[in-house]
């Protein structure tokens, strides 16, 4: 058989580079949710998880100090704040999947939606989303900041002050309270699109394109009232029973957001998974979350790579630093 001259192989193995789509994985960012920090033990140990089980590099994204920002800082704040260090990120210019846990998957879809001029987020995969509100303040306990936290609720959570002043107000939804929500509260009614007078088709065309929204519900979240918020259900106006499904939501029969959009696309992942508040086994990361950290088909044009460090890392004020 007659080999083919030197040059000839040559160009047919670049031919062959540039039409067969390679497989090349894009970073993740993981966002932490309320009375959480990237150093925290949960954290950390999640996040070296998804970078060991995937083979990917990972980033926390720490807003301010983590702890207490996450808390008081209020949410349309802590978006920018991650908007503005993802966009300075040279590792993410190519686009990056998110990993949102809890309160950190608002901030997640704040970066989606709001976020101009920013890297495209390719896969988004949410662990106990309050994505339609919540109509409890997340369970805290009887430290020091809760008890400030409390104090600020009793004045009302749809006040200036509670607004400006504590974070989970920005997505308390009371029932029987609909109108003082959708009037005074600053950060859920933007995101989810549910202002007629303020409906932004930008947010809508931003959150559509999604290429998968894996929404993961755990069976005993008794953090979030009700636990259905993780996949966008929530209780009717005006009645704090039955639950409505996503699917029967005004939010997403009137797709204000763009949810019916990629569900009819075949992009979004309902899953239901054991155990409590953002309590994913080993098992159940790498069945639902990893595959969508993985392999990302594309068409390289380049033959450049930079190898990928699988280590955690941190992203916070002052830029990134290895964890320890």
């Amino acid at each position: 058989m007659m080999a083919l001259p030197p040059s000839s192989s040559s160009f047919l193995f670049i031919f062959i580079f540039l039409i067969f789509p390679t497989s090349r994985s894009i970073p993740f960012i993981l966002i932490h949710g309320i009375a959480d920090q990237c150093h925290s033990p949960g954290v950390k140990k999640i996040t070296e998880k998804l970078i060991s089980f995937s083979g990917v590099e990972g980033f926390c994204v720490e807003v301010g100090n983590g702890f207490w920002d996450s808390w008081f800082m209020p949410l349309l704040n802590q978006s920018k704040v991650v908007c503005e260090k993802v966009k300075k990120m040279k590792e993410l210019k190519d686009g990056y999947n998110i990993v949102g846990l809890s309160q950190g998957n608002l901030i997640g879809r704040g970066v989606v939606e709001f976020c101009d001029g920013g890297p495209p987020v390719k896969n988004f995969i949410s662990l106990s989303g309050p994505h339609a509100g919540t109509a409890s303040v997340p369970l805290c306990g009887s430290g020091a900041l809760c008890v400030i936290a409390d104090n600020i609720i009793k004045g009302g959570v749809y006040t200036d002050y509670v607004q400006k002043h504590l974070a989970p107000s920005g997505y308390l939804k009371l029932p029987n309270a609909i109108p003082a929500y959708l009037d005074k509260c600053e950060f859920l009614p933007l995101l989810n699109n549910e202002l007629p007078d303020k409906r932004n088709s930008t947010y809508k065309e931003r959150f559509s394109s999604l290429q998968n929204l894996v929404l993961i519900m755990f069976e005993e979240d008794n953090v979030l009232i009700p636990k259905e918020t993780s996949w966008f259900g929530y209780y009717p106006d005006g009645a704090f029973s039955p639950v409505l499904q996503p699917q029967q939501t005004e939010l997403y029969t009137e797709d204000w957001i763009g949810l019916r959009t990629l569900n009819e696309a075949g992009r979004v992942k309902f899953i239901r998974a054991s155990g409590g508040h953002i309590g994913i086994s080993d098992t159940d990361m790498k069945k639902y979350v990893v595959p969508y950290l993985k392999d990302q088909t594309l068409t390289e044009h380049s033959t450049s790579k930079s190898g990928s460090r699988r280590m955690m890392q941190v992203v916070n004020r002052r830029g990134l630093f290895k964890a320890t």
